[in-house]
Order: structure tokens, then sequence, then C-alpha cells
């Protein structure tokens, strides 16, 4: 049954793990996967993605874009029947409010209701070294059943470029969510 995904930005670095995930998200085969797709970003996230990629345009995605204060959108509640989140990248202060229940904007809002109903919270988390309060967040929001991805590439594809070794990422966040890809499997 094709799915409704929220797809969060948020001002870590590492505004191309979002771009690469749009971008895969726009493909025909991964088309039929999804009923629905809903972006938000934070306000950091644009200046990030300005200074990482260039201006974000919205006329570049067919995606439904909401303001990180508009608690009207609909995946606001439970109620939407939202499938998915993925927060790509993920800070940890918006991985910190999360998991002490701080819904002070639409991604914190959204992400509590997505663990409230018990569906598939994942976030791609984008910070080196950690501390031991990172740690115990992530723990947290484990046990309340959301999934800790953190944007480790792998090498095991021998990606060639830049793009491939981000695909090793995505791909497996858009796996995590549950999409069919057609992409590299490990096989010993």
């Amino acid at each position: 049954m094709p799915q409704k995904i929220i797809l969060a930005i948020t001002g870590a670095s590492g505004s191309v793990y979002a771009q690469s995930i749009i971008s895969s998200l726009l493909k025909t085969e991964l088309q039929n996967q999804y009923q629905e797709v809903n972006i938000v970003l934070s306000s950091n996230a644009k200046e990030v993605w300005k200074y990482e990629l260039g201006t974000f345009d919205k006329k570049q995605t067919p995606f439904k874009i909401y303001d990180k204060n508009d608690f009207s959108a609909p995946f606001a509640s439970g109620s939407a029947g939202f499938d998915t989140m993925i927060i790509a990248p993920c800070s940890m202060g918006t991985l910190g409010r999360i998991a002490t229940g701080i819904s002070n904007d639409l991604i914190s809002r959204a992400a509590d209701v997505v663990l409230k109903e018990r569906r598939k919270l994942i976030l791609l988390t984008r910070e080196t070294p950690l501390n031991l309060i990172h740690i115990n967040n992530m723990k947290i929001i484990t046990e309340a059943g959301g999934i800790i991805c953190p944007a480790t590439p792998s090498f095991y594809s021998k990606p060639k470029n830049i793009d491939e070794l981000i695909k090793t990422v995505t791909d497996r966040v858009l796996q995590l969510a549950g999409f069919e890809l057609n992409t590299y499997r490990w096989n010993g």
C-alpha cells in the first residue's frame, strides 16, 4: 500500500542527504510506492542548504512544503495517517527536543505524533563526535520506537564519486522507510 511520507530537513550540515532523498522519491520506480510526500524545513535548514547547495527552490519539487511553524499541517495530527517521517539531516538540537517531548515547531510536533501513533520515525543524524547527552537522547528515541540512522556511508559497493557515496546512506534510509530499491546488497 502506498505510504504517506514526511521529510523534515534541519540545520545540520548535510543538505545533500535531503536533496538525494528528494531526487530518489521523484524517480518513476519509487513514485508508485508512496501516496503523498510533505516537506518541512527548519529556518537553519534553509540557511545551511543555501550555503552548501545554493538557494532551495520550492519549484524544483512537486511535494507540498510547509513552514516550520504551520501547526495546521495535516501531519501535525495523528488522524492524518502519515506512515513515516524521515528527518534528514537531523541536528542534535532537533533530536534532543524530540527525545524530551518538546514540540516547539512542526518538525518536533510531527515527530511526536509519529512516535505516539507507533509509526516509523527515522532520524538521519549528522554529528561527530557524540557526547553522552546525544547518545542518551538517541537511546530515548530508540526506546520510544524511533530509528537512529547515522549518516555513515558504506564502501562495499565501491562508490566511484560523492553522489554514489551519498546514495549508500540515503538508499539505506529509504529502505528503512519500506521502499523497495534496486540498489547494492551485501552478499558476503
